[in-house]
Formats: structure tokens, C-alpha cells, sequence
């Protein structure tokens, strides 16, 4: 039996975060602080393709912080495919820690299909 399941990604889990970057071919995350055109903030630092700043993940509380002066300074689509990537990098986590089988597909859509199975 199939079942289709929505995902709204709270960005908790610095392992998870690190799977996405490596992923997407990303630099390894770093712990620091940085500084955002006006404003400073402080977690888990990671460097999206063309952004001038890095985006920063606060474990914590779940959010992330980034300046990306409405597509300017960095492009939607590359957040868009960073929260993609850690929604299936945590999912493919948190399955495994349960003893679950866990194969993904891509979709011609850019859609990922991640099937979770029995072991």
C-alpha cells in the first residue's frame, strides 16, 4: 500500500544538515557567526551555490536565517533544492535509526521519492 506524505522542514537536526550540503556538493557546515549585509547570526554556517552570504541554521529553534536580498544576492531556487535535500537526507535518518529500508527515485518534476520499507 502507497501513501503520499507532505513535509513542512523545521531545519533541527546538524546531521541531516550535513547530508544535504554533501548532497548537493556543498561545502561541509561549520558552527559560527556571520554577518548578513546589516545583521550578524550565529549556528550551523552553509554556503549555497552564488550566495554572497551563507545561510544559518539555527538547530534549536529550527529556522534558518539568510539574506539573499529578495534573489539578488542569491537565487530561491538554490534554498528551495537545500530544504529538498535535508527533508530527504532527515527522513532517510530517521528511518534507518528505526531499521526501515529506505530507496529513493527522482522525479522528472525535481520531485524526490523516497520509499520507506520494512527491513
Amino acid at each position: 500500500m502507497s501513501h503520499l506524505v507532505s513535509i513542512r522542514t523545521q531545519v533541527r537536526d546538524p546531521l541531516a544538515v550535513a547530508a544535504a550540503c554533501g548532497r548537493l556538493g556543498l561545502l561541509a557546515p561549520a558552527m559560527g557567526t556571520t554577518k548578513l549585509f546589516s545583521s550578524q547570526a550565529t549556528g550551523l554556517l552553509a554556503q549555497l551555490p552564488g550566495w554572497r552570504y551563507p545561510v544559518v541554521v539555527d538547530a534549536a529553534k529550527g529556522e534558518i536565517a539568510f539574506d539573499n536580498f529578495n534573489g539578488r544576492w542569491g537565487d530561491q531556487k538554490e534554498m528551495d533544492r537545500f530544504l529538498q535535500a535535508y527533508a530527504v537526507e532527515k527522513a532517510k535518518l530517521e528511518a534507518r535509526k528505526q531499521g526501515f529500508a529506505v530507496s529513493e527515485q527522482l522525479l522528472q518534476n525535481g520531485s524526490i521519492k523516497v520509499q520507506i520499507v520494512a527491513a
